[in-house]
């Protein structure tokens, strides 16, 4: 555990983990006394066809190992959470003191890396994108300090959409000693590579991934983080032993199953974000529909709070991100179906007239 030696807080080094009833024994046949399970099953279900009434396997490992497959990771590096801002959360827990070391963040990016740090009283530096929301990497080294332990990038970015450059990324990993946590919630959209293969060059990236957005599965609340086995090792001691229930795992192995419909799912969102990103450039409100590597757009609109609450009035939600760094004036719109997508440009073409 050399790697980690000088990164990781003292207190979690030394950290005698809980260990539960399932790490050993799961229900293969065996009778299980050991758990103070109800052995009668579950209440409200006609059929019991995944032994709801016994702890899932605490850490996941059919699932992992169909993940490790597809992507050519060990299962071992690969950890799971109860959505990624799970994985946010234990990041920080694990290599930032409280009340003494920083995270370092982009601005604009995705709002939970700064709710995390702040609930564990850890410091955030924001640098800022460039003006066309790319990273610069000379800009951003230059901000880390003594007790910088985390740097979090995304990419594609939220709420921008765009990819950052992979040389800026190689640049800050190769030039920062701490850990750098790359979000790829919207990676399935981009037309570029993960960067999970880079994790044996480099061992402190941390890339994590989700199966709420291309996956279609926001609601069985699902984070994956790949990772060196060293920090693999750390997240898995220092997370509830039950943090991904047996339903969501039977659900997530059900979409591995049939994960040949993953391209077609991902081919309609592209075709309709290309279709509404050029209607979109006709209404004479809209200024900028921005490049999107994701399955939304961030459009800069004229008068965008009266856009915004006019579209609730006829019953449309999109995400107001007009007082966001470099954001002014724009509203994130996620890419609906044909149906939804017509729906919001007759509203908009209504608030023209």
């Amino acid at each position: 555990m050399a790697l980690l030696d000088n990164l990781i807080r003292p207190n979690i080094r030394e950290l005698s983990p809980y260990t539960s009833a399932r790490e050993q024994f799961l229900d293969y046949g065996l009778t299980l006394l050991d758990a103070n399970e109800n052995p009668h099953g579950p209440i409200g279900l006609q059929a019991n066809p995944y032994s709801l009434h016994r702890y899932p396997d605490p850490y996941q490992r059919t699932v992992k190992n169909k993940l490790a497959t597809i992507w050519g990771h060990p299962a071992q590096g690969i950890v799971l959470g109860n959505g990624s801002d799970e994985i946010i959360d234990l990041l920080i827990r694990i290599f930032c003191e409280p009340g003494k070391d920083e995270i370092l963040i982009t601005a604009p990016t995705y709002g939970m890396y700064k709710v995390a740090a702040h609930i564990n009283d850890v410091a955030v530096t924001e640098v800022s994108l460039t003006n066309t929301f790319d990273l610069d990497a000379v800009k951003l080294l230059q901000k880390v300090g003594a007790n910088t332990k985390i740097i979090f990038l995304c990419s594609p970015n939220n709420p921008t959409g765009n990819l950052l450059s992979g040389n800026e990324i190689v640049s800050v990993l190769s030039g920062f000693d701490g850990v750098v946590v790359l979000d790829e919630a919207y990676i399935d959209f981009a037309e570029e590579q993960s960067f999970v293969s880079k994790i044996t060059q480099f061992p402190r990236l941390v890339v994590s991934q989700t199966f709420s957005k291309a996956w279609g599965l926001a609601g069985i609340r699902l984070g994956v983080c790949f990772s060196s086995l060293e920090i693999a090792h750390y997240l898995n001691r220092v997370k509830p032993p039950y943090n991904v229930n047996q339903l969501t795992q039977q659900q997530a192995l059900l979409a591995l199953d049939a994960r040949e419909d993953l391209a077609k799912l991902v081919q309609q969102v592209r075709i309709g974000r290309e279709l509404l990103s050029e209607q979109l450039q006709q209404l004479d409100m809209v200024e900028v529909v921005y490049p999107s590597q994701t399955n939304f757009v961030l459009v800069k609109v004229k008068h965008p709070e009266q856009v915004f609450e006019y579209l609730i009035e006829h019953q449309i939600v999109v995400r107001n991100r007009s007082k966001v760094h470099l954001c002014q004036g724009c509203l994130r719109i996620t890419i609906g179906s044909a149906l939804e997508n017509h729906k919001l440009l007759d509203a908009l073409k209504g608030f023209e007239s």
